[in-house]
């Protein structure tokens, strides 16, 4: 289990987040809801390594993380699909893939068979360079990078952001089934709703970096969620 409490974050004299909480169970999608800017990609880049956070904690499977980066962060089993993919564009798509594998042991280097099964159209285009690929395409294959790291802990920022409808399902489908596998945490920041919401096991909105919603399905209703959103919207 990822938890962090009293996320605060700040950049030089500005304040992004404040006093955010958010637990992340295997088996569980958490949702980080909100309106653009309010501190959604902010907050995944400090749960992976990536932006060191102001103040609060961070514990992962009990062990109290002190000041991390990316690449600790990522050794001890958090996976990070940041928003835009950052691919290597003038890499093969194998190639693009077989950069994930530097964290694992050299016996493990290997790209696995599940990773073409849950996106066949990589097998098909693994000689291809990253940059010839759909915006789809290129999704697909950074979080397929991302899993080729066996992470314990995936956190995927706004994956549907600019994909066509049937990819959108696609990756849908595979975020379901490592859910439903088990053993790995998901973060999803996803402004789609209706995609967030059939995903979500728990929901953290936030409001200009607070969190103004937090709980499980069962304790935040759909509507009081949406109607939130909506609400957000408008006063933005």
């Amino acid at each position: 289990m990822l938890e962090a409490r009293d996320i605060t974050l700040s950049y030089g004299g500005s304040q992004i987040l404040y006093g955010v909480d958010l637990i992340a169970e295997p088996g569980q999608v958490t949702c980080v809801m909100g309106n653009n800017g309010v501190g959604k990609t902010s907050l995944l880049k400090v749960l992976s390594g990536s932006h060191p956070r102001s103040g609060g904690t961070l514990r992962l499977n009990g062990e109290d993380l002190g000041r991390v980066n990316a690449q600790t962060m990522a050794l001890k089993g958090v996976g990070y699909v940041p928003q835009g993919r950052m691919i290597f564009p003038l890499l093969t798509v194998r190639e693009n893939l077989e950069t994930g594998l530097a964290i694992l042991p050299r016996g493990e280097r290997k790209i696995p068979d599940e990773i073409f099964e849950h996106f066949p159209v990589l097998a098909e285009m693994s000689h291809r360079r990253g940059g010839d690929l759909s915006g789809g395409q290129q999704q697909q294959l950074s979080i397929a990078r991302a899993l080729i790291m066996k992470p314990k802990v995936l956190l995927l920022d706004e994956p549907t952001e600019g994909i066509q409808p049937n990819i959108i399902q696609q990756i849908g489908r595979v975020i379901k089934g490592l859910r439903d596998r088990g053993d790995m945490a998901i973060v999803l920041v996803e402004q789609f709703f209706d995609f967030a919401h059939d995903l979500g096991d728990r929901f953290l909105m936030l409001e200009r970096g607070r969190p103004v919603i937090s709980g499980t399905r069962a304790e935040v209703p759909r509507e009081a969620l949406k109607a939130r959103l909506a609400g957000l919207g408008a006063a933005a």
